[in-house]
């Protein structure tokens, strides 16, 4: 994809049976916790984050965890692992009768928290994403990850627009 930062993690494997996603999961992530900036979600997505950095870090720094997609706050677009790969991003997760939600999913961090609107910035990555996504993948619904892993994950939560979001991709939950 033209105009987006490659950073490659280990943290996937491939699809079973080559399945092509037709899910879209919307995240949000901010290292340390409501911090903005920095490389360390780049870090922890490609097993290079340093426990001794932050107390935080010393808790996840064993994680192997990856989205697909990471949007910053300017919007700054970087990928991760190749859609037609499985990222580590949902953990145990389920959706429309079906289990793993990492097999048919790709999985979008926004830098952010549950607590404070994203910026206008992301909206417009996203929603560009999410178009160019369409053009080459079967995608038929974007859901967050509280969607999928309910009572486990509250992500992206309640100041995500997604009234905006659906209405400019046309994808529905």
């Amino acid at each position: 994809m033209v105009g987006v930062t490659q950073c490659v993690s280990p943290n996937c494997d491939a699809r079973p049976g080559g399945e092509p996603p037709t899910l879209l999961v919307v995240h949000n992530i901010s290292l340390p916790p409501f911090e903005y900036g920095g490389d360390a979600i780049e870090r922890l997505f490609t097993n290079r984050i340093d426990p001794s950095a932050s107390p935080f870090f010393a808790s996840i720094a064993q994680l192997r965890v990856s989205s697909h997609f990471l949007i910053r706050r300017d919007g700054e677009l970087m990928q991760f692992v190749s859609v037609f790969d499985r990222a580590w991003h949902a953990g145990v997760s389920h959706y429309d009768g079906r289990e793993r939600c990492n097999d048919f999913s790709v999985g979008v961090e926004l830098e952010g928290c549950d607590f404070e609107p994203f910026s206008e910035a992301q909206y417009r990555s996203l929603i560009g994403l999410t178009a160019a996504l369409s053009d080459s993948l079967p995608l038929t619904a974007l859901v967050g990850h509280q969607d999928i892993a309910p009572g486990r994950k509250t992500d992206p939560g309640a100041f995500f627009d997604w009234a905006r979001v659906r209405a400019a991709t046309g994808l529905p939950g």
